[in-house]
């Protein structure tokens, strides 16, 4: 009888234990089954915010990159003036905007050491033809002279990237035949427009130039016109501001008389002494 009693103990501790593991078995799948979907929702949340992370990383690479063009651009449009060296006589020396250099009728002065891209010679005598003075000439330096600005008898052109040479009538003077020289007229990349006569007297052409910004005139006044000729020819030019240059004979070490340069007469005159720099900026 004990012994039966103790079996039906056993018996019913089983069933009990049985009871409480299958309602724990039950409750731990119903909260497994009641929580998926919301690790669903958190895996889909984590892949849409991961989503978004990545859209914007992608939105603000392109406004970087579209901010560093227009920074690009803006400095592409003010890359600022040229800047013109008179180096004395009828010598001068022009820095574009691109950093390109050009060399006006070497000669005199300083201011060789820039390696040169473009070298112009408006005639053949020896106060005008010194590019050996220049330093360093870049592999593509191209040399202009008046034998290659006249061809046929025709005036040429130069179109480059920084800078469009057109050659000019000179000369018409007992020292200087018009068939071999020539002025320059030098238009920049932001439209400045320079002229330099070279060695001449007053020229038909000089009442057609138009826009020029800066003109140089030649004014020694013994192989050349002298400054009363000179003011007349910068009345015809008309242009914004004109200077005097080769205002004496050839000397390199003496190439500039104040006295001459004064007596030089124009609207917007400005007189420059060898060494001087000159911004060569347009106005409206």
């Amino acid at each position: 009888m004990q012994k039966r009693g103790i079996i039906a103990l056993f018996c019913i501790l089983v069933l009990i234990l049985s009871g409480c593991f299958g309602a724990t078995s039950r409750n731990n799948s119903r909260t497994q089954a009641e929580s998926y979907p919301d690790d669903v929702e958190s895996k889909q949340a984590v892949e849409q915010e991961s989503d978004k992370e990545h859209s914007e990383e992608g939105k603000n690479t392109e406004d970087l990159k579209n901010t560093e063009d227009e920074k690009s651009i803006e400095e592409g449009k003010s890359m600022g003036a040229a800047t013109l060296l008179y180096q004395g006589h009828a010598s001068a020396r022009i820095v574009t905007a691109e950093g390109k250099v050009i060399y006006i009728d070497p000669f005199a002065g300083d201011g060789y050491d820039l390696a040169a891209d473009l070298i112009l010679e408006t005639h053949g005598h020896f106060d005008h033809t010194g590019a050996d003075l220049i330093a360093v000439k870049n592999d593509n330096c191209s040399i202009i002279t008046w034998k290659e600005a006249i061809r046929d008898g025709k005036h040429q052109s130069f179109d480059f990237d920084y800078v469009k040479v057109e050659a000019v009538e000179a000369g018409y003077n007992r020292n200087h035949n018009v068939k071999e020289c020539v002025g320059f007229v030098l238009t920049l990349s932001d439209g400045v427009k320079v002229y330099f006569s070279g060695d001449t007297s007053k020229t038909p052409q000089m009442a057609n130039l138009e826009g020029i910004d800066y003109a140089f005139f030649c004014c020694d006044g013994v192989y050349n016109m002298d400054t009363a000729e000179a003011s007349e020819c910068a009345k015809l030019v008309g242009a914004k501001h004109s200077i005097p240059y080769h205002m004496i004979p050839a000397d390199p070490q003496n190439s500039f008389d104040e006295s001459v340069a004064e007596s030089f007469v124009a609207d917007g005159r400005m007189i420059l002494k060898p060494g001087e720099e000159l911004a060569l900026e347009r106005e409206n």
